[in-house]
């Protein structure tokens, strides 16, 4: 069984240790391992990836007794394999203005193209609010009467509804470093409504545009705590427009129909276990 195992918290001696040391004890071989220490912020976070030989009934207990060594040493630890649910695994869907990402997700899991099932809806704004309530999906508001988000009360939530993935539905907020470490290893997918690495930023219509672009396109990616680093592309799809097209038809063209189209055949590879987080890159799951 894969293991994927992530701690954040304050910064001190002999923190890793002895996860991997229980790890390891058990017989893990460890297939991958980042750590991050920020000294100005005394913060330190860690992933490690790891193959078990265990039954998935062995599953809590291991998970219990790493998650009494966080506590021991005031870590914030999460333990997920994603072997666990992986016939149907449970998305959190975020969304704040624009309807048709969520909406697309929620009609193919309806339908039956998206193996996976809508856990939980949150919002930083209540615009998407009637699409959960018309999948019958629980909603949970997180932002203030600006839209500033409870990043807090995100995890907290995805913890409550043990929640498989994160899925960023034209989510406009950026995650913090230490909300992606949590819930780090792919396990956070975005929708980003421009090609990447070219067109980055909350404008990569306009940008394009101003470039003269004939052809337009969203990307589909994991995030890592680097925003936009630019190497996690799951699914990218585009269309092409003539020349002399306006700008805000270029946009609903997009908004409507490619950038959906994008998140679900993204969402799908994932969920799906074609590719998988490996090292900031994304690679064919063998």
């Amino acid at each position: 069984m894969q293991l994927v195992v992530t701690a954040v918290g304050p910064d001190h001696k002999g923190l890793a240790d002895p996860i991997i040391h229980f790890l390891t004890g058990e017989g893990a071989n460890i297939a991958e391992i980042q750590m991050y220490d920020h000294d100005e912020e005394r913060v330190f976070a860690m992933l490690c990836r790891a193959e078990v030989d265990m039954a998935v009934d062995d599953f809590a207990d291991v998970r219990k007794k790493l998650t009494k060594i966080g506590d021991d040493r005031g870590l914030s630890v999460r333990v997920w394999s994603p072997e666990l649910r992986a016939k149907k695994p449970r998305l959190a869907i975020c969304a704040t203005f624009r309807p048709e990402p969520p909406l697309a997700l929620l009609r193919a899991i309806r339908d039956g193209e998206l193996k996976a099932e809508a856990a939980l809806m949150i919002g930083n704004r209540p615009n998407c609010r009637s699409l959960a309530e018309q999948f019958g999906v629980p909603w949970h508001s997180i932002g203030d009467e600006k839209g500033l988000a409870n990043d807090d009360e995100m995890i907290a939530l995805c913890d409550q509804y043990d929640v498989d993935y994160i899925i960023l539905a034209r989510y406009m907020r950026i995650l913090p470093a230490s909300s992606c470490w949590k819930y780090a290893g792919g396990r956070i997918i975005n929708l980003h409504h421009g090609l990447l690495p070219s067109f980055k930023g909350i404008r990569p219509y306009h940008d394009a545009y101003a470039s003269r672009m004939l052809t337009f396109g969203a990307t589909c990616h994991f995030i890592v705590p680097e925003l936009d680093a630019g190497n996690q592309i799951i699914q990218q799809a585009t269309f092409t427009v003539p020349p002399g097209t306006p700008l805000a038809e270029i946009m609903r063209l997009g908004q409507e129909d490619n950038e959906p189209r994008c998140l679900v055949e993204g969402v799908r590879r994932v969920v799906n276990r074609e590719v998988q987080l490996h090292f900031h890159r994304v690679i064919a799951r063998k």
